[in-house]
């Protein structure tokens, strides 16, 4: 199925072989449109050890030597997620050749830029960045840091999600590190996030942590303060918590009281201490969080609200990563997480893949979307 605006489209195809995929989707697209010079390839990861073929297929057939992308649990299209099944999602892009770099792998072990990036971000003031990360890979933050602070643009994508390889696409086929494209100035973009997880207490300093154990909060016993937050039925069964509860951490400076999550791993009522996946020192501030569905769909409506305002016009083409725990895991069968996007910002060019960690600015998050429009 095709759906196209502007000078951006995407096709998907799900259900088949790898060769009977590609051909599908080749045979939507049709010729290549003049000028369309990227292309963005998103895969379930029943088809990771298909990736190169599928690339070189696209790149034979098409003439556009330009693909970005990678592999996820799940991918999406415009109003549609698509799980547990093989599945190819292809966009199709027309922009000036100046205006866009495709970004090599950055490893741990070369954790620079290539000087021909950074003499076109010095020329071109890329203000967005599309970002794929293997989880797999030693210091991404670090990496993302040090990506925004060579370039100034704003980072959003997501961690690659396989049971398998965990391929990424930067114009070669790549594994580990961080790749991805980077937008000048003159593409307009617009980026916002959505929380999967709800506040279920106060923010509470931390007074007593070794590493990821928590032993005080408020300068009282962590699980005294956990408990007294999520409450008496909950604290009568604390086998419901592991999964549903979370440990967040406000991010400073917000102006709109963004946090990131974390699992609670462990909890200790004899010492009296909880465990995070995530090292934390005295003087940090943490709180608790529960998944909450309804919660999440209320965020989610509230964000492309907001988004579509800031645009303020017909976007060419939007981009979504979310969480692999969001989705059908946490919304239920029927594509309930695209349709609601969909339903706000109508019929538009939009692709992306569900992330084992997603990232805004050059942050890591869990249980989040973030979606971004450009043009």
């Amino acid at each position: 199925m095709e759906i196209g605006i502007s000078n951006f489209r995407v096709v998907h195809a799900s259900g088949g072989d790898w060769r009977d995929l590609t051909e599908a989707c080749i045979n939507q697209l049709g010729d290549t449109q003049s000028g369309e010079n990227i292309g963005f390839v998103y895969v379930t990861d029943a088809l990771d050890k298909n990736v190169r073929a599928i690339v070189d297929r696209l790149r034979g057939q098409t003439g556009i030597s330009q693909w970005v992308g990678t592999v996820g649990f799940g991918i999406c299209v415009s109003g549609i997620e698509l799980f547990d099944t093989p599945s190819i999602a292809i966009m199709l892009g027309r922009l000036p050749p100046d205006s866009f770099r495709v970004l090599p792998s950055i490893t741990p072990n070369k954790n620079e830029l290539p000087k021909e990036i950074v003499a076109w971000s010095k020329n071109h003031n890329p203000t967005l960045g599309i970002i794929h990360a293997d989880p797999r890979s030693p210091g991404i933050e670090e990496t993302l840091g040090m990506l925004q602070e060579n370039t100034g643009c704003f980072l959003v994508g997501g961690m690659t999600s396989s049971r398998g390889a965990h391929e990424q696409i930067s114009n070669d086929i790549l594994d580990g590190g961080v790749s991805g494209i980077l937008f000048g100035s003159e593409i307009a973009a617009h980026t916002g996030l959505t929380q999967g997880c709800s506040p279920i207490g106060d923010i509470h300093l931390v007074t007593a942590a070794e590493e990821n154990v928590i032993y005080s909060l408020d300068n009282r016993p962590a699980f005294e303060v956990f408990k007294a937050d999520i409450g008496d039925l909950l604290s009568r069964d604390l086998s419901r918590v592991m999964g549903y509860v979370h440990v967040a951490m406000p991010i400073e400076g917000s102006d709109k009281g963004d946090y990131l999550v974390r699992n609670l791993i462990g909890i200790s009522p004899d010492d009296e201490s909880i465990a995070v996946g995530a090292y934390l020192r005295p003087g940090d501030r943490v709180m608790f969080v529960r998944r909450d569905g309804a919660s999440a769909i209320a965020d989610l409506k509230r964000m492309v609200s907001d988004l579509k305002l800031r645009a303020s016009g017909a976007p060419k083409a939007a981009f979504y990563f979310s969480c692999v725990a969001r989705g059908p895991n946490l919304f239920g069968r029927g594509s309930v997480e695209l349709k609601t996007i969909q339903g706000i910002l109508g019929e538009r060019s939009l692709i992306g893949f569900f992330a084992n960690g997603e990232i805004s600015n050059n942050r890591l998050y869990g249980y989040t979307g973030v979606l971004t429009l450009i043009g």
